[in-house]
């Protein structure tokens, strides 16, 4: 196997409370207590082992990681250290005088997530009146020099307005788009009936972000990537496992990708019980993927293999039950069969039987699918 190289990426999961309900959340169903949260000492010691490993980009998630009383004193030390920190949020839990502080720590990057262009839309899918709120936010990171990046994480409900996403993008004067393709893990799996969009969906939202990227060009940038079941070769999970990547849960457990804790007999470490340098250098959970023996054919004899690694090792096991596997959404993949069953139009004008499921469970909304 090659020489490991370090950790150039360090996401720090801080919490998974959020006063949002999002259907499409990435988090896993099983949501971590706040009573199990690593405290302060703890994220400070992850902070600075992992930069002494070269870790050079930070980011700070949740769920919303605002509702963390010491997130301050964690933006503080990162830009002690040298971090280039970022700040994935709600933006509920925030104020101006808020923003102007963790501009004065010295927090770089504040990425502002919208459900919808539209408030009604909006804040349906977040299970809150948030929209106001979110316009608010927006505006007041860009008064305090920060540049303007927007998310707007787009699904078979909100699909057809990404024109008016990129509008509304640019009134606020945004400095970045993201339209973020739906990722079927967590809460979005669960929801897949209702989430994920058609073929023509996609092919006019495509269309509709490459106008914009041309209409804007020089003021604004847009990135829009095609979803997984519709692309024919996978992506690279986080550039590679084990590659450039490692995320810390925020009960400390410390994972090659977001959903790695799905994966069976895959033992993973903790930040209270291990360093980690030795996670990422020596523990079986963070080599178990890298290199090519772990490889079955197809990917094993495939060309592209260095490319994309196999693609999803926790979507071919939430799809095929075998981590293994080569990645569904591959079209040579032996289990290819899964994703177009899944997006076959007559399925997909099907309504679905179960109603949506909200994140917080205990506030699940039985209502139809919002459809505007």
């Amino acid at each position: 196997m090659a020489k490991i190289p370090p950790p150039l990426w360090l996401l720090a999961e801080v919490t998974h409370s959020c006063p949002l309900q999002c259907p499409y959340c990435s988090n896993p169903l099983e949501l971590i207590p706040k009573k199990a949260e690593l405290d302060t000492e703890v994220w400070l010691k992850v902070l600075h082992q992992a930069r002494k490993m070269g870790a050079a980009q930070l980011g700070f998630s949740g769920g919303e990681p605002l509702v963390r009383k010491d997130l301050e004193i964690l933006i503080a030390e990162a830009r002690k250290l040298g971090y280039y920190s970022n700040l994935i949020t709600s933006g509920i839990g925030m104020d101006a005088a808020r923003v102007e502080k963790f501009r004065e720590l010295g927090l770089d990057h504040i990425q502002v997530s919208f459900q919808a262009d539209d408030a009604t839309l909006n804040d349906y899918l977040a299970g809150t009146n948030a929209f106001q709120h979110k316009l608010e936010m927006a505006r007041a990171v860009k008064a305090n020099g920060y540049p303007m990046v927007l998310c707007f994480v787009i699904h078979r409900q909100n699909t057809d307005r990404v024109a008016q996403m990129l509008d509304l993008a640019a009134e606020l004067q945004a400095d970045y788009v993201e339209l973020a393709t739906t990722q079927f893990e967590g809460w979005a799996l669960a929801n897949r009936d209702h989430l994920l969009p058609s073929l023509e969906q996609v092919r006019e939202a495509e269309r509709v972000a490459h106008h914009y990227q041309e209409k804007l060009k020089g003021k604004m940038k847009i990135y829009y990537v095609v979803p997984d079941y519709y692309e024919k070769r996978p992506k690279a999970c986080v550039a590679g496992w084990g590659r450039v990547f490692l995320a810390v849960a925020p009960d400390g457990l410390v994972l090659p990708c977001h959903s790695a804790r799905s994966l069976p007999n895959l033992e993973l470490h903790n930040v209270r019980d291990h360093d980690l340098d030795w996670i990422w250098y020596e523990s079986k959970a963070f080599n178990y993927f890298r290199g090519e023996d772990w490889m079955k054919e197809p990917c094993r004899s495939c060309d592209e293999r260095e490319k994309d690694f196999g693609g999803c090792h926790c979507q071919a096991f939430k799809l095929t039950g075998d981590p293994t596997h080569a990645d569904p959404t591959c079209a040579k993949s032996p289990h290819h069969h899964l994703i177009e069953q899944a997006i076959d139009t007559r399925q997909l004008s099907m309504q679905p039987t179960q109603p949506i499921l909200f994140r917080n469970r205990q506030n699940s909304i039985t209502k139809k699918t919002a459809r505007i």
